[in-house]
Order: C-alpha cells, then sequence, then structure tokens
C-alpha cells in the first residue's frame, strides 16, 4: 500500500496509526517533491508530476499494481497517479481530499492565497516547521517551500471529467468538521457513481465506491485518527462487519 502524506508534511505523520496500517500489510511511505527527506529541487510543483513521481517510483520498485491511501495534498497527489495510470491502482482512498478548488470553504480561498515565504518565522513554532527541521536535507529551504505551496494552492484546478473515468473502487472519506463544503464531498461520491438511488433490498444496486464522513474530525485531525485507518483497511480488504438481513434468515434455517 502506497501512502501520501498532507501538504507541509512527511511520512511521519501517520505514525500514531501506522501500526493500524502496516499490521497486515507492507507500507511504501513517499515525501512528496520538497517535503520530508526529498529534496525540493528547481521545479513548480505540479500535482499531474507528482502522479508522474508516484508511478515512476513504484515502477522502480518492482510493483505493478498497489492500493494507494493518500491524504489532503497527498490524496490529491494519489488521485492523479489514479487518474493518468488506472492500472498501477487496485484501491484507491482519498481522505480530505477535494477534486475542485471550489470544494473548500470560501474563506479557506484567501488564506491559502497568503502563504508564503513571508510567513516562515512566524510558523516556526508549528509542527509543520518543526518536523521539517528535523529530517528536511537543505532545511533553509523552507521558505521556499512556502512559496511553491503557495502557487500551487493558488492554482485553480478542477477534475470533475477524470473523476468519471475512474474504474476502480474508491473510498472518500472526510471529517464532519472538514475544511470541504459537503455539497462537494457528495457531488464527488455522486460523480463516482455513488448516492444516485436506493442500493436495494440485496444490494443490488450498491455502489463499489464509498462516502465516510466520520464524526467530531477536522482536516487536520484526519491523519491522525484510528477510525480512518481502519476505515480504509477494512474498505481495502472488502470487509464488512454487516451480514444482510436475508443471509441471517437463512442461517437460522
Amino acid at each position: 500500500m502506497l501512502i501520501l502524506h498532507g501538504g507541509l508534511g512527511q511520512i511521519e505523520m501517520f505514525e500514531p496509526v501506522m501500526p493500524i496500517l502496516t499490521k497486515n500489510r507492507q507500507v511504501i511511505g513517499v515525501d512528496l517533491q520538497g517535503h520530508g527527506r526529498t529534496s525540493l529541487g528547481d521545479s513548480k510543483f505540479s500535482l499531474n508530476s507528482m502522479g508522474e513521481d508516484m508511478a515512476g517510483i513504484l515502477k522502480q520498485l518492482g510493483y505493478k499494481q498497489v492500493d494507494v491511501f493518500g491524504y489532503s495534498m497527498g490524496g490529491m497527489v494519489a488521485f492523479r497517479l489514479a487518474a493518468q495510470h488506472p492500472d498501477v491502482v487496485r484501491k484507491l482512498v482519498l481522505v480530505s481530499t477535494p477534486y475542485a478548488r471550489e470544494g473548500f470553504y470560501p474563506e479557506m480561498l484567501p488564506m491559502q492565497a497568503a502563504v508564503g515565504a513571508a510567513m516562515a518565522d512566524q510558523m516556526k513554532e508549528t509542527p509543520m516547521y518543526k518536523s521539517y527541521m528535523k529530517v528536511a536535507p537543505n532545511p533553509n529551504d523552507f521558505p521556499k517551500l512556502l512559496d511553491r505551496m503557495g502557487e500551487l494552492m493558488r492554482t485553480p484546478f478542477n477534475w470533475g471529467d477524470d473523476v468519471k473515468k475512474l474504474q476502480m473502487p474508491v473510498m472518500l472519506m472526510y471529517g464532519d468538521a472538514d475544511m470541504f463544503k459537503l455539497d462537494h464531498i457528495v457531488s464527488f461520491y455522486n460523480l463516482l457513481g455513488g448516492g444516485l438511488k436506493d442500493a436495494g433490498w440485496m444490494r443490488e444496486n450498491m455502489s463499489k465506491n464509498r462516502l465516510a464522513i466520520l464524526p467530531g474530525l477536522t482536516h487536520y485531525e484526519m491523519f491522525l485518527s484510528s477510525r480512518t485507518a481502519t476505515t480504509a483497511i477494512s474498505f481495502l480488504n472488502g470487509e464488512s462487519d454487516v451480514v444482510s438481513w436475508s443471509k441471517q434468515m437463512d442461517s437460522k434455517k
């Protein structure tokens, strides 16, 4: 399973839930461009290019197909990997991930637009800065990283057409206090073919895709929650704790 962290983070973001993710799976953790142990480089941040990077890493490691779990910016990179290399992704879990810039609450957009090097000093007490300083190959690049992230977040995008083309099973997961509008979340699920009609008595109309909205979680807590990890693993393993009423009755004959 390939797991991808959020913006201004690194793979250690998942440390609290890593025992759940690794219990029965080999986990491939990647620090995205300019994050963690990966150098910033000279090129602009491009989610499409990062998706290509992930495909290249998997090929180099010898994996033909993997499950992919991505959070926030990592979810966006996971989406691009799935859209650009669908044969590589068996199942896809997108945690707190939009498909269009318009999905964010309106007040988030000017905050994102303001991200840049000028914020570096005021971020020195944040976990983003402290964790970066621990592992970055060039710690002095932090202001440049903020500039690249701000530029990326100011770039409009809408992947609605690509959403409709995804053929692998997809789980969307959000907190009920996430940074995305609920109508955007539902629209994402609808574009995947989910939530369009009743599943039926025998689940005959059940979508292969799933939507989970976890109570009491913000965007900044989703990657820390054991509920996120266990929900994702159940989906990837094709598990369910529910036995249909029909099967219950049949078992009593």
